[in-house]
């Protein structure tokens, strides 16, 4: 099992503000290769602090933005390792604006 940091080390697959990208492959951030690591290899609650942390960041950084995502769909895009439902994700979105 591991957190963020130790696969951010091992993969090299960083997000980048203001676009959210991966510096590594330029793919929307957590890009494929981060959410292709399986569940059972990650520890969400490492995860979700370290994320939740990243994603108001993101959701100011990307939020208004014409070809933008909308905060819930940034929410999810953050939080894959967690099956949220769409009211889930727009709470948490509501609560990190």
């Amino acid at each position: 099992m591991t957190g963020l940091g130790g696969v951010l080390a091992v993969t090299g697959h960083l997000g980048c503000h203001p676009t959210w990208d991966c510096e590594r492959c330029g793919e929307p951030w957590p890009c494929p290769a981060l959410r292709d690591i399986p569940r059972h290899q990650l520890e969400p609650a490492a995860l979700i602090p370290v994320m939740a942390f990243l994603l108001r960041g993101a959701i100011r950084d990307l939020r208004g933005r014409a070809e933008g995502p909308e905060p819930p769909e940034i929410v999810r895009r953050f939080l894959w390792f967690l099956p949220l439902t769409d009211d889930e994700a727009r709470a948490i979105a509501r609560r990190l604006r």
